[in-house]
């Protein structure tokens, strides 16, 4: 019996609780994990001991309240539900918890439900599914650490390419491939005239990469699109936060964020509704 496609949605809004519960885990963790690794190998290249540590990766140590150090139980990691039941404070110590943890699950969540219903319960919709997640984790790692990791940036570069050869985007595998190529090219070639103008960089490699998966997903045509919103949002942002003094030390903000919403847009509504949208 074939399940209807609004439980098949529901069904995936729930599963993408579950994985917005975990893309905080490696929000969280996953730079730490980066900066440990450099450190050992800067420690390799010195000829020097690493200092030793505990374990420490997406699922070692368990997740513990940073003030107190409270292990979470499962029954208080349930999305959502145990935020609202605890009231948004640690059981043991009764410190704060982030609003952006149970706003990170329910993103999450509402982009599951988008694409089945979407794309339905199909190799496509979980394909686009992760396309969201992996989106979600990159726009908060960047705005927290000013970091696109290549640990998910090449993979989802990947999958967009696999994903268009299989035929689970409506992009044909040469419109994907010259997307990657476009969308790396193009803020590399930005990249390299601004810092010659001023001597200074105004963007990371990561940007660059993470705009040649937005390429290979959607294809060569949509980068214009995408660019320029990200580059609207990103230029009224900042403005905002200059006259709130709300910028961080340099006075720059990242602009990963604003790529990765320019392409959940396109995701949701087409990469021509973004033209329509900024009035072009």
């Amino acid at each position: 019996m074939l399940v209807s496609p609004a439980i098949d949605a529901g069904l995936a809004g729930v599963l993408g609780l579950l994985v917005g519960s975990f893309l905080n885990v490696v929000i969280y963790r996953l730079p730490q994990m980066l900066e440990r690794e450099w450190a050992a190998e800067c420690a390799e290249l010195n000829g020097t001991p690493a200092a030793e540590t505990e374990e420490f990766n997406l699922v070692r140590p368990r997740s513990r309240c940073r003030q107190c150090g409270h292990v979470i139980r499962w029954y208080e990691n349930v999305p959502i539900l145990s935020y609202l039941v605890l009231r948004g404070k640690c059981s043991a110590c009764g410190t704060s918890i982030g609003l952006r943890y149970p706003l990170v699950e329910l993103v999450t969540g509402v982009l599951f439900f988008l694409c089945v219903q979407h794309w339905g319960a199909t190799p496509a919709g979980a394909a686009w599914c992760a396309f969201s997640a992996a989106i979600v984790a990159l726009a908060m790692i960047d705005w927290d650490t000013t970091l696109l990791p290549d640990d998910i940036t090449l993979p989802l570069l990947w999958a967009g390419l696999i994903a268009a050869a299989l035929r689970w985007t409506a992009v044909p595998l040469a419109d994907a491939l010259w997307g990657a190529v476009a969308g790396y090219a193009s803020l590399w070639v930005i990249y390299k005239v601004f810092k010659l103008l001023t001597g200074k960089e105004g963007m990371g490699y990561g940007d660059f990469k993470l705009f040649a998966a937005l390429g290979a997903w959607f294809g060569w045509q949509a980068l214009v699109p995408i660019i320029l919103m990200a580059s609207v949002i990103g230029a009224v942002v900042g403005i905002a936060m200059k006259f709130s003094s709300g910028l961080r030390e340099g006075g720059y903000v990242p602009f990963g964020p604003f790529l990765a919403g320019a392409g959940l847009t396109a995701m949701i509504f087409g990469p021509s509704s973004i033209l329509s949208a900024i009035g072009l």
